[in-house]
């Protein structure tokens, strides 16, 4: 976990008197692109032509910089990465920062996370991985997005698997799933791996796909809740159908699930990678160009075709890095545009347009403890063994889904039980807003900032200064004139201790929709 004293110290040494304390009255938009177009950026275009809707306008250095921090690695930037940032006259910043984003060890916590809600890495009912088998699938999982393990090798690891689900970790995928019956394993890879839904199939492609996976079994072993996963023994070859109705003949011995990932990631197979690639967009811009982004099926056709081939052929072309096409997608004017706070997209061209989206829960409480005192702590006392985690670890490196808490729960975390992308809630409730706006636990935490006290402490009774950095810890930039003036006149209401009008201003600002979303 950062420490708000050691950033604010950094931030306080390089700061000078005169760092923006307002900023241009439209702090959302740059005045020109520094950004040279991209290929993603003519079939995007001329999807908005095409609806008559307005071409994009960049975003501002403030705006990116937060985007990219909150998208790539589920962390608000430190005062300190925003002044350096939007002193930073190098035109390539933006991908400079692109890049080093994808370095960091948040990075790997972050996608890990995402990964985890996907593979429902979960101990306890209705999936049972138990919490061993969740800390080495979640280390597996970690690890492989550490390394950029190329997503068709991530792929066949977890289909081909055998063994403990101990010490084979990748084992846990097939565990992972609520029936152990073989359409229920098929459905899980479908839904995972191809992005559809098998209960939208006809009945006969289903039985197809789950006749594949008919030969793997589980079987315990007297070490506690350890169990293997095994290719159980045939008695004749197996004869299987592809979902592009393609055959092949099983012979005994041989893994039907390894044929069956030589079809799926075979090169001009377009059901990994069309996956693959509408997820990533999906997570970058919040909206598939297919919708939902796994709903895959003929009646759903993509919104924009052209853009979704173009991204398909560079995942291949990039040996099936994610990192290259999410530095392809967030390199583009595309996703550099900026939002609308104040309006959604319509439906047609909502894929070209970046979506406003509340903040991952995970990714809020984090933000929430690094502003104020910490409230969020985490153990899970049942199933055994008990699971104590550290009060300095990230809400977004938790391994296990059933170690939760009622913020998170309140604010939309997924259950972990069907691998969906619905299943995560960021739809705002009565309930959330209560909670931000009057209950206790955020006066404690506001009240017992470090943060906010130190710069209390270091503006020396400056309100001019301390709104400045209030604005620059809260939404990552310096106020308006008008956002300034605001502030001013409130310091200046009598009665209002210096520290207290700060937590006030500063409470405010978490209850904005600049703060606690997505833009």
């Amino acid at each position: 976990m950062r420490s708000p004293l050691v950033a604010v110290t950094v931030l306080l040494m390089a700061l000078s008197g005169e760092f923006a304390m307002a900023q241009a009255t439209t702090p959302f938009q740059a005045p020109s692109w520094s950004t040279d177009a991209n290929a993603i950026d003519a079939p995007a275009l001329a999807l908005l032509r095409e609806h008559g809707a307005e071409a994009p306008v960049p975003c501002s250095d403030a705006v990116f910089l937060r985007r990219a921090h909150v998208d790539l690695i589920g962390t608000l930037p430190t005062p300190t990465e925003v002044n350096a940032f939007l002193r930073d006259a190098d035109p390539d910043k933006r991908a400079r920062l692109i890049d080093a984003l994808m370095e960091r060890d948040e990075f790997a916590d972050y996608w890990a996370l995402k990964w985890c809600d996907l593979l429902r890495v979960k101990s306890e009912f209705p999936i049972n991985l138990w919490p061993n088998a969740v800390q080495a699938y979640h280390r597996w999982v970690r690890d492989a997005v550490r390394d950029n393990v190329p997503l068709d090798e991530f792929a066949r690891a977890l289909l081909t698997s055998s063994g403990s689900n101990f010490r084979v970790p990748m084992v846990n995928f097939y565990r992972a799933v609520q029936g152990r019956e073989p359409a229920d394993l098929a459905a899980a890879v479908a839904l995972t791996f191809m992005g559809t839904r098998l209960d939208t199939w006809p009945q006969a492609q289903r039985d197809q796909l789950a006749a594949i996976f008919s030969r793997v079994a589980f079987k315990g072993t007297r070490e506690w809740k350890e169990e293997i996963v095994y290719l159980a023994p045939a008695a004749e070859p197996l004869d299987v159908v592809f979902p592009d109705g393609s055959r092949a003949i099983i012979a005994l011995g041989d893994d039907p699930r390894e044929a069956f990932a030589d079809w799926l990631l075979a090169d001009g197979n377009e059901w990994f990678t069309r996956n693959l690639a509408n997820r990533a967009w999906y997570w970058l811009l919040g909206q598939g160009i297919i919708h939902e982004p796994d709903d895959i099926r003929p009646d759903n056709p993509p919104a924009c075709p052209e853009l979704l081939t173009m991204l398909q052929d560079e995942l291949v072309a990039s040996g099936h890095d994610l990192r290259a096409l999410f530095r392809l997608i967030m390199n583009s004017r595309t996703y550099q545009q900026a939002s609308d706070l104040e309006a959604q997209p319509a439906a047609e061209v909502a894929c070209a347009r970046y979506t406003i989206r509340r903040l991952d829960a995970e990714v809020l409480a984090d933000a929430l403890t690094w502003l104020g005192a910490p409230g969020e702590s985490y153990s899970s006392p049942i199933p055994e063994p008990f699971t104590f985690i550290p009060p300095e670890q990230r809400t977004i490196a938790l391994a296990d889904g059933s170690i939760t808490s009622a913020f998170l729960e309140m604010f939309g975390r997924p259950a972990r039980d069907t691998g969906l992308e619905s299943e995560r809630n960021n739809e705002p409730t009565d309930a959330q807003r209560l909670y931000l706006l009057n209950s206790a636990e955020m006066g404690r935490r506001i009240g017992g900032s470090n943060l906010l006290q130190s710069l209390v402490t270091y503006a020396k009774g400056n309100t001019g200064t301390l709104t400045a950095l209030v604005y620059i810890a809260v939404l990552s930039r310096p106020p308006t004139p008008e956002e300034a003036m605001v502030a001013q006149q409130y310091y200046a209401t009598g009665g209002l201790k210096l520290d207290q009008a700060t937590d006030d201003l500063a409470w405010a600002l978490i209850n904005t929709k600049e703060f606690l979303y997505r833009h």
